[in-house]
């Protein structure tokens, strides 16, 4: 007869006691990560506020009619936020033995451009040898030499109607300018007429420049346009996207939390076989 099979060990040691999920040490990470996605969604319902005021402030401007340019004797004083993107006539004499090329990249105020090409800007000078910048307008790249612009120079005191700008902010990306070839990659009125010798003059030089609308040179070349607003506001879908996050993130912690709640969960794969009895 066999012997019967001998009775576990009454000092052996016992099984570990299961192991809780616990929903309680993710609570933090998951609340300030929620913190930061409403943090977001609310930036950018704030950048659509001031995106709308923008666009609303803007098309005021461009459609009220041209008033007086500022004199020369408030110029160092002007307000930018006030005056920019405000249509103005004056009347100068176009200095185009001075003009300067602006390389053009894609703007939201001029949907007519497209394609290589340049701004020309050109030194007006007014009656009292003050100078103003004026943008007139866009070239195409073959048109770059003035040579092959036939009837693109305006001579005489000219009748000038167009819209205040401020000069380009220079970004990291930005190629340095060329003032040896004429060539530059921000508008800056200053840099311009310190370049083209305009700063030796006794008149003043404007801080802003003017984009030109009219008169259209007899040629078409430099083609001016009026400035339309044009500008991308999506912030509303960045907002639903960021409080939608926000919002999923509550619920899947939430329904997570719950059902670890409901009871322990054994993880230890051979607890089964320690519940069966000792066979006799």
């Amino acid at each position: 007869m066999s012997a019967p099979p001998p009775f576990p060990a009454r000092n052996a040691p016992k099984a570990p006691p299961p192991r809780l999920r616990t929903w309680v040490g993710l609570l933090i990470p998951a609340l300030l990560l929620l913190a930061a996605l409403i943090a977001l969604g609310t930036w950018q319902l704030q950048r659509k506020a001031w995106k709308e005021q923008l666009i609303a402030t803007l098309d005021e401007r461009l459609a009220a009619p041209p008033g007086a340019l500022p004199p020369p004797a408030t110029w160092s004083s002007i307000d930018r936020d006030e005056n920019e993107y405000r249509r103005i006539v004056f009347t100068g004499i176009f200095d185009d033995s001075k003009e300067a090329l602006v390389y053009a990249a894609a703007s939201a105020f001029r949907p007519d451009v497209s394609g290589p090409g340049y701004w020309v800007f050109t030194p007006a000078r007014l009656p009292d040898g003050s100078v103003v910048m004026v943008n007139r307008g866009f070239v195409p790249q073959d048109l770059a030499n003035p040579s092959t612009r036939p009837g693109g120079h305006l001579t005489g005191p000219i009748a000038i109607t167009g819209t205040l700008r401020w000069p380009d902010a220079r970004s990291w990306f930005a190629p340095s300018n060329d003032p040896a070839h004429n060539l530059w990659f921000l508008r800056d009125p200053a840099a311009i007429a310190a370049a083209k010798g305009l700063n030796e003059d006794s008149g003043r030089i404007a801080p802003f420049y003017v984009e030109q609308e009219a008169p259209v040179p007899p040629g078409g070349f430099p083609r001016p346009g009026k400035l339309e607003v044009r500008l991308r506001n999506e912030h509303l879908q960045y907002v639903v996207t960021w409080y939608g996050l926000a919002f999923v993130l509550v619920v899947v912690f939430a329904v997570w939390a719950l059902s670890a709640g409901r009871g322990p969960r054994r993880e230890d794969s051979g607890s089964a076989q320690d519940k069966t009895p000792p066979s006799l």
